[in-house]
């Protein structure tokens, strides 16, 4: 072999080498661009994902500040009508017309004999007796205010007592009007 090709073979194995030294390290930069790359992606989406959630919210705030809005722009509307404020001052102020009497009734729900149902559910849980409405208990109390006392039998007058309540209980249940009337009655003895 003669000096040119033993320079060309060597030449070829420098330039070999320098190619396969190259290698590893273009390997390791490009890894190191693709990683920043990705990290660039991935604080682009997230900063994307919290401007949505943050453009949402805004939305949902948005929609219910119309709401309120129009709820109020109806109430000031209704405010503008005169039987509107007229039916109001009557509710919430107790004011009347003149000629007019005006009743209120402080607990609806002793007049009707009905229970909300809310306090329904309370006492049929609690206990299984029935309670009864004020006027009914009233009667009851004054009915056994006018009965005479036996002295005698006063520890059995306790245990007819208790037996009688039950029956006046069930009575009063059946005939709500009868308690009506004696409540109406007694309460002018007063």
């Amino acid at each position: 072999m003669s000096k040119s090709s033993r320079a060309e073979a060597s030449g070829k194995t420098k330039s070999t080498r320098r190619k396969s030294a190259t290698g590893p390290i273009a390997f390791f930069v490009s890894l190191f661009i693709v990683a920043l790359g990705t990290i660039q992606l991935v604080s682009t989406f997230h900063t994307y994902a919290l401007n949505l959630a943050e453009l949402n919210g805004l939305k949902r705030e948005e929609a219910s500040l119309v709401a309120k809005k129009q709820e109020l722009e109806n109430n000031i509307k209704r405010w503008n009508d005169k039987a509107y404020v007229t039916a109001q001052a009557r509710e919430r102020l107790g004011f009347v017309f003149p000629d007019e009497q005006a009743v209120r009734v402080l607990h609806p729900e002793a007049v009707t004999g009905t229970e909300t149902e809310s306090g329904e559910s309370g006492t049929s849980q609690d206990s299984n007796k029935k309670v009864l409405p004020w006027y009914s208990e009233l009667a009851y109390s004054f009915k056994k205010a006018d009965e005479p006392v036996d002295v005698k039998n006063q520890s059995g007058s306790d245990s007819n007592s208790s037996d009688s309540s039950g029956s006046d209980t069930n009575s009063s249940q059946n005939g709500n009007k009868n308690t009506d009337q004696n409540t109406a009655g007694e309460g002018t003895q007063q």
